[in-house]
């Protein structure tokens, strides 16, 4: 896995990733973001807060809601890379949004198939497979 690029692997929509990246960078960006919550989960003293309450604070929602943001925008970062990876369209993260076997449909395209042996129309292949062999 290449953290030198991180930037382009976390907020482009471009180019192609393997299936180990994508689990890798998908793990390691959920834990980030259960980590970040629980600090501020214990720095607002939310549980505290939902002794006395029942509720959440407003500055909980606030805050974990521009955090969502990025996460989101990451994680479809992500998956239309892995889509680029199977020679499909980035508009395929959609289907996220069909009930019940949307969801099962990108697990299954994203997180468990094969990428395009070979370089396709969104890059070349980011395994190496298909690339012009080095010349001295």
């Amino acid at each position: 896995m290449d953290f030198s690029n991180w930037k382009m692997m976390l907020f482009s929509a471009q180019g192609r990733i393997r299936r180990r990246d994508y689990w890798l960078w998908a793990i390691c960006m959920g834990i980030a973001f259960a980590i970040i919550i629980n600090i501020l989960m214990a720095v607002l003293g939310v549980g505290r807060s939902m002794a006395e309450t029942g509720t959440f604070p407003a500055t909980f929602w606030i805050v974990y809601l521009i955090m969502l943001i990025p996460a989101t925008w990451i994680g479809i970062c992500l998956q239309i890379k892995r889509w680029h990876d199977r020679d499909k369209s980035g508009w395929w993260v959609l289907i996220a949004f069909v009930p019940i076997i949307g969801g099962i449909w990108a697990f299954v395209e994203c997180g468990c198939l094969d990428g395009t042996q070979g370089p396709n129309r969104y890059g070349p292949s980011p395994k190496g497979i298909g690339a012009a062999p080095d010349v001295f």
